[in-house]
Order: structure tokens, then C-alpha cells, then sequence
């Protein structure tokens, strides 16, 4: 596991070519069936791997936070993944892997690490509905490895939202009806089903019309639609599309990517695409602005999206009036 963590740091630089790294990792053997499936986590959210310290306890946990380390001088929760999903049986989880999301960091607890794997986001799968459904939304994608094992990438997103306070509704209480609502129709595209509810919980309270995706391939088609519906009409495509929201890991099509298409497209010369993802390091900002994304909004910050939204769909607006 040496030379694993060793890497951990130096093969985080994919985004941008709808490439991806991804850390296996195993929570036990499954009870139903005596197999220890396998998961992964991008290594892009990855800060490191090691052996799980000593966890102190508190009060008043959710049932999968064990408690919390300290990690250099500062404390980081940290959540048993195995237990949260009811995954996996009693082994004991040696290995903590500590991810980083919007600025925040918090440990998980996986029985083993496997190895870091390279695939292109097209090889990563949207799971059967009924998997979904059954898992409630936490697998996010799946892909299959040489050897027929199949991967799921879970939502660490949903996860870190139930162990937190992501949903809380004060989150959302000044967030008001933007005048002139109706005229504009916001696309976005998230793989998380935390992260498309909270989209859609700030859109509806801004009055803005949208349409959803659960990742950038399915958003760009049906942009694409909507381009050949105004070509067929003879207008614009910005009468139907005032803004694009996208998250950057997704399955089939990442956001980079899609933001790629998008920009590559004289149809949508007009369009603001904004770049709605957890992963906060100033270089992610950096490639989309590489690739044309023209603002970057964290996570979880429904008012700051908010205020984004308005200020974008007002420029845009002027722009459409002028």
C-alpha cells in the first residue's frame, strides 16, 4: 500500500480529458452473498489514505459518524461507509480514506484499498433504476473491469448531506423569486440525487424554469434538440436556454466535456455555463476556465448559486435585449 499512497498525490490531474482515476476499495464481505463487492472514489477527492487512528466518540452522532481524528491539528469527522449503506459485515475497517469536498475534509472507514485504476468517464455506466431505487440513489455509476468485476462509485455527496447539515432548510430561506422568472429556463446536469434536489429546490424558489440531467451526455443531448428545434423555428437557441449548470464528474460525459461541446458549438456562442461541483481546488477552477466555463460556484451554497443565477440571467438577458 506504500507506493499506492506515495502516488495518491501526484495522479490527480485527468479532469479535462473526460478521463478519470478512480481508488477501489472494499467494505466487507457482503452478508446475502459472502462476495466483497468492490466501490471506488475518484482520486481526484482523494487527500490521502492511511491506517485508521484512534477515533474519539461524541455524543449524539448519526449512526455511521464514528467520531472524530485529528489530522495535523485539525479534526476531521469520520464516517464508516460500510455501515452507512449497510454494506458489508463486522470487519474491522483498518484503512481511513480522508477526501476533500468544498474546503472540507472528513474521513471514511473501507476494510481494504485495492488500486488506482485509469478509464474514461464513456466506461463508467448510469446504474438500472432498480439498483438506484434499492440503494436510494447511492451508487452513482458503474464500470467493469477486466477481470468482470463489476465497480460502483458511490455518492459520497448523499452521503456527507445525511451525516450534515447540506439540507437544512435555512439553507434556503432568503432565496427569492427573481422578477422576470418566467422568461428564462435553466439545464443543469448532476449524477448526485442530493445534488439535483438541491438544484431544483433553489431554481423552483427563484421561480426559474428547468430541466434536469444526470449526466453531461444526456444534457448535451437534449441541448442538441433544442439547438435543431430553433434551427427548424429559425431562432436562437438563447429563447430556450438561458443558462447551463454543470457538475464535473459524471458518468458517460463529465463536465468539462460537456462544457467543451457546448463552447464548440456556434448555436450556444451566447450561453453562460457555470460549473456547479464539490471539488473546490483552485486548479479544478482553473481547467474549466480552460475549457470555457464562464463562472465556478461550490456545492451546497444554495444562496451563493442563487446570486450567481441572478447576476448571469440578468447579464444574459441584456444581452438578448440588446
Amino acid at each position: 500500500m506504500s507506493e499506492l499512497l506515495k502516488n495518491i498525490d501526484a495522479r490527480t490531474r485527468l479532469a479535462g480529458t473526460n478521463k478519470l482515476e478512480i481508488l477501489l476499495f472494499t467494505l466487507g464481505a457482503d452478508p446475502r452473498t459472502g462476495r466483497r463487492e468492490t466501490f471506488g472514489i475518484n482520486v481526484f477527492k482523494v487527500r490521502e489514505v492511511m491506517r485508521t487512528p484512534p477515533i474519539t466518540a461524541a455524543p449524539e452522532m448519526p449512526a455511521a459518524v464514528q467520531g472524530m481524528v485529528s489530522l495535523r491539528g485539525a479534526l476531521v469527522p469520520v464516517v464508516d461507509l460500510g455501515s452507512y449503506g449497510g454494506i458489508g459485515d463486522d470487519s474491522p475497517r483498518e484503512i481511513m480514506i480522508v477526501t476533500e469536498y468544498n474546503g472540507h475534509t472528513q474521513g471514511f472507514l473501507v476494510e481494504a484499498v485495492d488500486t488506482i485504476l485509469r478509464l474514461d468517464w464513456s466506461q463508467m455506466r448510469v446504474p438500472p433504476e432498480m439498483l438506484s431505487a434499492k440503494l436510494g440513489g447511492l451508487v452513482t455509476a458503474v464500470t467493469e473491469l477486466a477481470d468482470a468485476r463489476l465497480v460502483m462509485m458511490l455518492d459520497v455527496e448523499k452521503v456527507l448531506s445525511e451525516t450534515s447539515n447540506y439540507d437544512d432548510e435555512f439553507l434556503f430561506r432568503d432565496i427569492t423569486p427573481v422578477p422576470g422568472a418566467d422568461e428564462h429556463v435553466v439545464y443543469f446536469a448532476d449524477d448526485s440525487s442530493v445534488a439535483r434536489r438541491q438544484i431544483v429546490q433553489t431554481l423552483d424558489a427563484m421561480g426559474l424554469r428547468h430541466v434536469g440531467a444526470v449526466n453531461g451526455r444526456q444534457a448535451w443531448d437534449e441541448l442538441r434538440k433544442v439547438a435543431a428545434h430553433a434551427d427548424a423555428s429559425g431562432r436562437k437557441v438563447s429563447d430556450f436556454v438561458s443558462l447551463v449548470l454543470t457538475d464535473v464528474e459524471m458518468p458517460e460525459m463529465d463536465g468539462y466535456m460537456l462544457t467543451r461541446q457546448i463552447k464548440a458549438d456556434r448555436r450556444f456562442a451566447d450561453i453562460p455555463v457555470i460549473m456547479h461541483s464539490s471539488l473546490s481546488g483552485m486548479s479544478n477552477q482553473q481547467l474549466g476556465r480552460s475549457v470555457g466555463v464562464d463562472e465556478y460556484v461550490p456545492k451546497f451554497e444554495p444562496q451563493r448559486l442563487a446570486q450567481t443565477l441572478v447576476r448571469r440571467l440578468g447579464a444574459h438577458g441584456s444581452e438578448q435585449g440588446g
